[in-house]
């Protein structure tokens, strides 16, 4: 055991109806319709199959780590149930997805034109779906035990290997978006690796990444490293791409080769500066033909798209960079995408989710089959293993904050329990409670905000004595004895967020000079407070927008937290001319309920 977590408050919560809804009944046996794709009787006959096959490794993989950290006998037995099952069909090649034969990865199909969502063949998701089916089963092998759940991930494994080398198919055209729906086999080819031992995955990862960067679309090393922007990589895919980098992070980790690294983080810095909302969530839909991809640069809607599915991959891109750097700023994107555009997707039941969210737009719960129902109850069990993490075994990162408890193994310490005590993410100190097994040196690093100006850190009630940088670890070294306590004093101030739509002509002129005039320009305004972003209902009962002036003088003269006992925390707006507004945490606007209205960002009155 390295870390073991338990959240109470918004994200026990949030855990816990996960577990109770999507988990517990969306897949039950082989008799549920997304186990049912599978059977053999289905499979011979299919000519589509679409990616509906997603549901099954991605349940896994989510099932199997709330069983393990729950103890739920039942949904242990489910999700054995259904691994057996899968083993049961798997085919002698190791084939074990739902396309018909002639259909299948292994089989070359005739090219038609590229289109414009960069899918060179006949339509297919199988290297998806079996993508996802090996980190399934490897997650089952590692969560409940069983060498059969890995030796089937293997076979997979092989079947792509050979596919791959022997028989002069490209995985670039084994996917849409110029192969960047295949080439995710990257990630789960690297966790083969890393499960196994055996270098023939890390060969196939290679391989994988090698075709994905000789495919002129795509590119898909050199565009990285060369820093292009996340939007013009492929079709700019925000789910595949993020996804993608994933498994170049993990490559990284194994291999230790520098260039990876860049590569991903340069990504990452990509999407962080240019392609996200005030929630964390990666956006799209503006002025694209698909509103799952990246917008361009300095583009902006307050309508705008982020897909739940998304939101997973950019979850887990800042996992592995967090893994490899240990840098605080991958920490905190974490914890602002999990408070804000996740916690959003998802109903207080558990079983319901939005495909998408909009800063500013309806509130709307998905059907049966959507991908993001899988999606969101697969991120929300990515963040108990992320709360902390241990480096060189002797030093502890608090990367989220929140109510809950954290068990350890520390060299020299032994357990080490860590009990968060905090209302977080509402405004309040944390207070972090220490057992020890038994006493011992060692490093404990408290994550600082990048909005924490001010943070101040007490052990046992005196001044830590340590530099306190927003947006970096604070390092607190001792000796630590059983009982001692930290405290974290976070100052919790709103935050007014200003952002424009803009429509810039460039031209030239006849005299060869270039020529660049705005057109078009609305400005906005939206607000924070800590970690959270911060939204209204209908305006006055029933506008959807609202176009407001902006108070001279600092935003805390108009801006004010309202605390109330035993419920969320209110910002009131005071523009001064008009009764106050007043805004609620984005996740809970409207009560989570299916059409309930969410406004974050407010036009801002031009000037005259």
């Amino acid at each position: 055991m390295t870390s073991r977590t338990r959240f109470h408050g918004l994200l026990g919560d949030a855990l816990a109806a996960n577990l109770r809804g999507r988990l517990s009944h969306f897949i039950e046996d082989e008799t549920s319709p997304a186990i049912a794709l599978f059977s053999p009787e289905r499979r011979a006959t299919n000519e589509e199959g679409d990616w509906y096959g997603e549901h099954a490794g991605k349940w896994l993989v989510a099932a199997s780590r709330a069983a393990a950290r729950s103890g739920d006998a039942a949904l242990r037995a489910n999700v054995l149930r259904v691994a057996d099952y899968l083993l049961s069909v798997q085919e002698p090649d190791g084939y074990l997805g739902t396309y018909a034969p002639a259909r299948r990865f292994m089989h070359p199909r005739p090219p038609k034109p590229v289109t414009w969502d960069g899918a060179p063949s006949v339509r297919t998701w199988d290297i998806w779906t079996h993508a996802y089916l090996v980190l399934g089963l490897i997650e089952v092998h590692r969560q409940l035990g069983g060498d059969r759940y890995l030796d089937a991930a293997r076979r997979i494994g092989d079947l792509c290997l050979r596919t791959l080398s022997d028989s002069g198919i490209d995985i670039t055209d084994l996917g849409n978006h110029f192969g960047m729906s295949a080439t995710v086999l990257l990630d789960p080819a690297v966790e083969l690796h890393v499960a196994t031992g055996d270098a023939r995955y890390l060969d196939l990862a290679r391989l994988v990444l090698a075709q994905a960067d000789a495919n002129p679309h795509l590119a898909l090393l050199r565009q990285t490293l060369a820093g292009t922007d996340a939007a013009f990589i492929g079709t700019g895919k925000a789910y595949q791409l993020a996804w993608n980098m994933v498994g170049v992070a993990k490559l990284h980790r194994v291999t230790g080769d520098p260039a990876l690294l860049s590569a991903a983080r340069n990504v990452w810095a990509s999407i962080r500066e240019h392609h996200l909302t005030l929630g964390g969530g990666p956006w799209g839909g503006v002025a694209h033909r698909s509103r799952e991809v990246f917008n361009a640069p300095g583009a902006f809607s307050p309508e705008a798209y982020v897909e739940t599915c998304s939101t997973l991959a950019w979850i887990q891109l800042n996992r592995e960079l967090l893994a490899a750097t240990g840098e605080a700023c991958f920490a905190e994107e974490i914890e602002r995408s999990a408070y804000n555009d996740l916690l959003a997707a998802q109903a207080p039941d558990g079983e319901d989710w939005c495909y998408y969210v909009f800063p500013n737009g309806r509130r709307v719960h998905t059907t049966y089959w959507r991908c993001c129902k899988s999606s969101g109850a697969m991120a929300i069990e990515e963040l108990p293993a992320l709360a902390t993490s241990v480096r060189d075994g002797a030093t502890l990162d608090v990367n989220l904050y929140g109510p809950g408890e954290t068990v350890v193994v520390l060299e020299g310490v032994g357990l080490v329990t860590l009990r968060q005590d905090t209302a977080w993410p509402y405004p309040d100190d944390v207070r972090l409670h220490v057992a020890l097994e038994r006493e011992g040196r060692f490093a404990l690093r408290l994550r600082i905000p990048s909005w924490a100006d001010g943070a101040v850190l007490l052990v046992n009630g005196e001044a830590a004595g340590v530099a306190i940088t927003p947006g970096e670890y604070a390092s607190i070294e001792r000796v630590w004895r059983d009982g001692d306590q930290v405290t974290a004093v976070f100052p919790f101030v709103p935050v007014a967020h200003r952002a424009s739509n803009r429509n810039v002509q460039e031209s030239r002129a006849p005299d060869g000079s270039e020529v660049r005039q705005e057109v078009l320009r609305f400005d906005y305004v939206g607000f924070t407070c800590g970690p959270l972003v911060y939204a209204t209902e209908r305006i006055d009962g029933f506008k959807t927008a609202e176009t407001v002036r902006l108070p001279e003088g600092p935003a805390k003269l108009w801006l004010k937290l309202d605390l109330e006992e035993g419920g969320a925390p209110a910002l009131s707006f005071y523009p001064g001319y008009r009764l106050p507004l007043r805004f609620t945490p984005y996740f809970a606007a409207g009560g989570r309920r299916d059409g309930a209205w969410r406004l974050t960002w407010l036009q801002v009155a031009a000037a005259d």
